[in-house]
């Protein structure tokens, strides 16, 4: 059964609206008969109380084109998608199960690699992912723990299962825009605040500022120094660097603020001279992080910064070395890994996922490459993909090649049937496609965001939710009964 009314068969859309009793499902009764009091014209009111909400916090996300960086204000509908937190609990647990596993199959790589001697997962895949780091053999973080937060991006099909789509563990980004689609939406519908019991969401800064602490060295004493490393203003997510910073209070930072003495201790300059940081939460991906010992040529990172990490002189959320497991062929072995390290099986199933790699998965893929989704192995944001049901025969035939050039860097997926929601256009209520990512954090122990940021293609037909192809968000709504 898909999540809330708010999910439904795009040819059955105002049937499937409803339970098969033709009523509201449970966790969305009180938002429909809300929006049943509400005319077309006061709906649009709301529209633009929440397009000027936007513009005045200054709300914006950033994409690349020819070169540029254009800043766009937020894309954002108002009707918010329905969770039952029924549901949501056994989501909680499938997440926390699957991080778990995620950090000992890295922690494991880089010290053991157990996995790869008992023929688990496949040395070569490993050796050949550009994200494995042997920098980083012979280091464990605090707790075990590599990837401290992970956004797994999950869907749901028409038949109502719910699926991992991927795991983002590198760094991870969107949860600010979760924060503030919930601000908006308490100003666009005040009202059911009180009347509906809505999962809160916004302790989230207090749950990542808890565990960043919790990574802080022995030596860090009471009070560990905190920082965020940014890349800086014009990179895509700098908005939600700074917000992010402000709402934990603590030091939003780029690279030339810190440095690293012979002692290998990192310290940052102030105007009240140098204060020394425990821990660093870093967005600046692993090659830009210390030209010591990656690109020589970064400026946005920190020379000796992987000295002083490995010396056990600061902790670094993510740490190095973590986007191994971000590798989309990896991402097949993680219900093995599940098996593995935790003896259990898998509460969230992945998508079923063909490797080119393999000869037999392979040929199914070329044979009906025009069915399939096909997916390079570390590309974001939905670039570099081909959807074979919405591309040209062009399309289809250049990706074989390129497939065919280097089969270790492609999987393909079927095309899921994703849910769909009532989503506001300029044309009505129009049933649009979209996926959710709940953020896990994981330090001394494991926090599950109550529902997480909803992706949705506001294109129509478009299985393309993300922001910089044409895709919006919602609110997600976490209901239960339970005061």
């Amino acid at each position: 059964m898909p999540f809330g009314w708010c999910e439904y068969n795009p040819n059955h859309f105002y049937d499937e609206l409803f339970s098969t009793t033709n009523k509201p499902r449970e966790a969305s009764h009180g938002l429909y008969e809300y929006l049943k009091t509400l005319d077309s014209k006061d709906i649009y009111q709301r529209k633009l109380t929440a397009e000027s909400a936007i513009i005045e916090q200054g709300i914006t996300f950033t994409i690349y084109s020819d070169g540029q960086n254009i800043d766009r204000a937020w894309p954002f509908d108002i009707i918010p998608r329905i969770i039952d937190g029924k549901e949501w609990r056994k989501a909680e647990k499938g997440l926390s199960q699957r991080l778990k596993a995620l950090n000992m199959f890295i922690n494991d790589l880089y010290n053991g690699q157990n996995i790869l001697k008992d023929g688990i997962v496949p040395e070569d895949v490993i050796l050949t992912s550009k994200n494995f780091r042997k920098e980083c053999i012979g280091v464990t973080p605090s707790h075990g723990a590599w990837a401290n937060i992970c956004g797994s991006d999950i869907v749901r099909d028409d038949s109502g299962v719910l699926y991992v789509l991927e795991d983002n563990l590198r760094v991870p980004s969107g949860v600010s825009y979760m924060l503030e689609n919930r601000k908006i939406t308490k100003k666009v519908f005040p009202e059911l605040f009180k009347d509906i019991n809505i999962a809160p969401v916004d302790n989230y800064p207090a749950m990542l500022f808890d565990m960043l602490t919790s990574l802080a060295p022995a030596s860090a004493g009471d009070e560990p120094e905190i920082v965020l490393l940014s890349p800086g203003i014009f990179n895509s997510a700098y908005f939600e660097h700074s917000y992010l910073a402000q709402q934990m209070g603590i030091e939003l930072v780029e690279g030339a603020d810190l440095f690293v003495d012979d002692d290998d201790y990192v310290y940052m300059k102030t105007i009240r001279g140098l204060d020394r940081v425990d821990v660093i939460y870093r967005r600046i991906d692993d090659d830009f992080l210390d030209p010591e010992v990656f690109r020589e040529d970064s400026t946005l990172g920190v020379k000796g910064l992987m000295r002083a990490w490995k010396a056990g002189k600061v902790a670094i959320a993510n740490a190095p070395g973590t986007g191994v497991a971000d590798d989309k062929v990896v991402y097949a072995y993680v219900p093995e890994m599940i098996k593995y390290y935790l003896g259990e099986e898998p509460l969230i199933p992945n998508v079923p996922t063909y490797l080119c790699r393999e000869k037999v998965d392979m040929e199914y893929v070329m044979d009906n490459l025009a069915d399939l989704v096909v997916k390079p192995a570390n590309e974001s944001g939905g670039y570099g993909m081909l959807v074979g049901p919405h591309s040209t025969k062009e399309e289809v035939e250049d990706f074989r090649k390129l497939i065919i050039d280097n089969p270790r860097n492609y999987i393909g997926q079927p095309t899921l049937s994703l849910s769909i929601t009532p989503t506001l256009t300029d044309d009505g209520f129009k049933g649009r496609h979209v996926d959710l990512r709940p953020f896990i954090l994981q330090g001394d122990e494991t926090f599950v965001t109550t529902g997480g940021l909803t992706r949705v293609a506001l294109v129509e037909g478009s299985l393309v939710v993300n922001s910089s192809q044409g895709g919006g968000s919602k609110d997600t709504w976490i209901v239960s009964e339970e005061v």
